[in-house]
């Protein structure tokens, strides 16, 4: 099976029937080989940054931004050839989906905060300096900004800060 496809499919289902397929593709591509564990704190990360709406309002728009995940950095000829590996990012997916349903204090949450991750044997980008939350495998987790927007100050608060 051709990435191609794959993101084709994903273009032509309607949303959010869409975003598994997106979602294990972006897990296959960038961890396979990682365990469960790390294939998890992959998926949370493409969920987190959904869920700020800074990189998209879908998973599929997410992992397809510009530069961002394995799906627009490799080469789309790419053929998905590990079926063991495929079918344990689609349970993945599938699972961090259902668990990121959940209130954010009752998720089960692998990297908690993380907005990014590198192999940083193969890459060392500029917000790698940001605050690490985790290393899995070959991966390291980042918390490079505040993903959701600051709780707003109570009423008395912000007349006390007005000028």
């Amino acid at each position: 099976m051709k990435l191609s496809f794959i993101l084709w499919l994903a273009q032509i289902l309607p949303q959010p029937a869409a975003d598994p397929l997106c979602l294990a593709t972006t897990v296959y591509l960038e961890a396979r080989n990682q365990s469960e564990l790390g294939q998890r704190a992959v998926a949370e990360v493409a969920l987190r940054r959904r869920d700020s709406g800074r990189w998209g309002e879908s998973v599929c728009e997410v992992v397809t931004a510009r530069k961002q995940f394995a799906p627009t950095l490799v080469n789309p000829g790419l053929r998905l050839k590990n079926l063991k590996a495929w079918e344990r990012a689609v349970r993945i997916a599938f699972e961090t989906q259902r668990d990121w349903q959940l209130p954010p204090g009752q998720r089960r949450e692998v990297v908690p905060g993380a907005s990014h991750f590198a192999a940083l044997e193969l890459a060392n980008p500029a917000w790698a300096t940001a605050p690490q939350v985790a290393t899995i495998g070959d991966h390291t987790f980042f918390r490079v900004q505040r993903l959701s927007p600051p709780p707003a100050a109570p009423a008395a608060e912000q007349a006390r800060l007005a000028p």
